[in-house]
């Protein structure tokens, strides 16, 4: 079923470049980072619009794409090209010069060609980095019964930490009256001092109104050519700019109003270890909102004893398929596909990539680890953080991520 309005959906995937995820990020989009033991970042903002009933997708990439194309081949050519629907990776085109994208306002410039060409009336824009649940139907009506230019999706936030996004003013119609990208005081809601409004980085724009905007952006030499930091304060005296509230009780999807920008390594971990919560935060069990991603033809998991005849032992954990605990012990972590745990070995609070080893008598807790990373015999990771920063990257939160590279020297 396609949807009643004419829109597109312009994702945007690591146009700005950094590595604040680093080592995660080192040889992939930070989009393509895997989560939640079977999924990709990519595939809850693909999937909003699946099942919003948006069918013509643009993703721009550009830094590190290669496992991020290839996870959109492998696990999201579903669309039918004869139907006008499809998903087309972007990365730049050089049609308006030389450079590659400077922001994700130049990078929605450098695509103007494509844009033109469509026949969508509105455009919703999003970033490919998101995990967050939304029907974007009811956000396209009260874009179109408020008569609006802009729309941002906003949400209540602990005033705390707002400072990390665009901080949003509403007057008593929810237009917006004030935006400040990242300020240093943010302030706070009426009556609520702990508390104050944020962009989710979501928005609807009006066609025309969109291709003007980005078109005045180029001009103005100050810019820096994003959304949250150039266009949006720039408009909001000019333009009819609204705020959404997510989360609300309209749309199709269940309301879990989980919504986290995946920002540092320490954010990372704690989102995958709120799917571990005896009743998770976001809701991956809605049977009419299933999150899609690409998963492989692997065996199915299971646990069985050891060479030396102890049991193997899942407890409040995520097992993907393909993976065995033989053995060893399993305790609110996250395993991805074809993992091992061999004898007497021991899994705490930790999160392991595809094809992972854990050998026999060793203990890991408190780490992320990559792909394809073997952890020696007896070796102990995250118990000793004098010992554990010599040799890998701990986060300020005392989080060891564990690289292939950072192993060779024990291999």
């Amino acid at each position: 079923m396609s949807s009643p309005y004419k829109a597109m959906a312009i994702l945007l995937a690591d146009t700005s470049g950094g590595e604040t995820l680093h080592p995660l990020n080192k040889h992939r989009a930070k989009a393509a980072i895997p989560f939640g033991g079977k999924y990709r970042l990519i595939d809850f903002s693909l999937t909003n619009c699946l099942h919003s009933n948006i069918r013509q997708i643009l993703v721009l990439t550009q830094f590190k794409s290669h496992s991020l194309h290839k996870h959109i081949r492998d696990g999201w050519s579903i669309f039918n090209p004869e139907l006008g629907e499809y998903i087309t990776l972007l990365p730049p085109q050089m049609r308006t010069g030389q450079d590659w994208y400077k922001g994700d306002a130049d990078a929605i410039y450098q695509n103007l060609y494509i844009l033109e060409r469509s026949k969508a009336d509105y455009f919703i824009i999003g970033y490919g980095d998101h995990i967050y649940r939304m029907d974007y139907e009811p956000l396209i009506e009260f874009h179109i019964a408020n008569n609006a230019d802009l729309t941002l999706t906003v949400m209540s936030h602990d005033i705390d930490t707002a400072s990390e996004y665009g901080v949003v003013g509403l007057d008593e119609n929810q237009q917006v009256s004030r935006f400040h990208e990242k300020p240093e005081k943010p302030w706070h809601l009426p009556g609520e001092p702990d508390k104050t409004l944020i962009s989710t980085g979501v928005y609807v724009v009006s066609r025309d109104v969109l291709f003007d905007l980005v078109k005045k952006d180029q001009e103005t030499k100050a810019s820096t050519h994003h959304m949250g930091e150039d266009i949006i304060p720039r408009i909001i005296r000019s333009h009819r700019v609204f705020g959404y509230q997510f989360g609300g009780d309209k749309g199709r999807v269940s309301q879990d109003r989980y919504w986290r920008n995946i920002t540092n390594l320490d954010a990372f971990f704690d989102a995958n270890m709120d799917l571990l919560n005896a009743e998770p935060p976001i809701n991956l069990y809605q049977p009419d909102w299933p999150i899609r991603t690409y998963s492989g033809q692997y065996p199915p998991a299971r646990t069985v004893p050891g060479l030396l005849g102890n049991e193997g032992i899942s407890i409040n954990s995520i097992i993907n398929s393909g993976s065995v605990i033989s053995g060893g012990s399993v305790q609110e972590s996250i395993l991805f596909h074809n993992v091992v745990v061999e004898d007497e070995a021991q899994v705490q609070r930790s999160i392991l990539f595809d094809d992972v080893v854990i050998k026999a008598g060793a203990s890991v807790q408190n780490c992320i680890i990559e792909k394809r990373v073997v952890i020696p015999n007896n070796m102990n990771i995250g118990f000793d953080y004098d010992e554990d920063i010599k040799h890998f990257h701990v986060t300020p939160a005392g989080i060891v991520v564990i690289s292939r590279s950072a192993m060779e020297k024990f291999q």
